[in-house]
């Protein structure tokens, strides 16, 4: 009998409205990257607004929890971020799993004692690749690189009690996170397609992101990306997680 896994994906950030109709929301990307996991078990996702204020109380309520991305900084004074990291601790207490994606990354070490501040090296746009040499043997065969999208100006600086890197790059140090039995964190964007990922620069040039900020990351498109291996590699090693 095949397992039904429950995801519940906590939706902490919105892409921008103009790109929305093209692209869809968070979760929809996140449901389309995990397809790996559908292809192995019976799944259902539950997409959960958080900036709605829609946050579950009960670590226990998902096998899987999944913290996109946000526009929004961990250490901010918003009311919904502490409910969510408390969330955090109660499924590492109930041994439910979870994957931080940007600002989930983030969070889930913020949560667990981690540091995270807003990086001196700036914007990080466009695909990055990062080194694995630090990769787990629970996780599966080493990955030559990981390589992601990425969008993020904060960075994961003081990770907390028992968190490991696995990927790292001169400019990101702690650009994957593994806490075995709990999660698998990315400072990357899997979940972005190459279009997305292109069209969300162009939003943002020349107000978020400088023109140089913005040339950089477009320049790097042409870089592999390996998300679907990542989906793959969790979907293959979930009881290591």
């Amino acid at each position: 009998m095949t397992r039904t896994l429950k995801i519940g994906v906590l939706e902490t950030g919105l892409p921008p409205e103009e790109l929305a109709p093209d692209f869809g929301n968070y979760p929809s990307m996140v449901e389309s990257w995990l397809t790996p996991l559908s292809a192995k078990y019976d799944t259902e996702f539950t997409f959960y607004p958080v900036l709605s204020g829609d946050i579950p109380t009960d670590g226990g309520a998902a096998d899987i929890w999944v913290i996109t991305g946000s526009k929004f900084g961990v250490y901010e004074d918003h009311s919904w971020i502490a409910p969510l990291e408390e969330l955090i601790r109660d499924a590492k207490a109930k041994n439910a799993l979870m994957i931080g994606i940007c600002f989930g990354h983030q969070l889930i070490a913020q949560a667990l004692g981690g540091v995270v501040r807003k990086s001196g090296k700036g914007w990080g746009v466009g695909p990055h690749v990062y080194d694995t040499s630090a990769w787990p043997e629970a996780l599966g065969e080493t990955p030559n690189s990981l390589n992601l999208q990425a969008y993020h100006q904060d960075q994961v600086e003081v990770l907390p009690a028992g968190a490991q890197t696995i990927a790292s790059s001169e400019f990101c140090e702690h650009a994957a996170l593994w806490y075995p039995g709990f999660a698998v964190t990315v400072q990357g964007h899997p979940e972005f397609s190459k279009d997305y990922a292109s069209a969300l620069i162009e939003s943002r040039r020349g107000t978020v992101l400088s023109e140089k900020d913005a040339d950089q990351g477009q320049e790097n498109m042409t870089r592999d990306v390996t998300a679907s291996s990542l989906a793959e590699m969790i979907a293959t090693h979930l009881d290591h997680l």
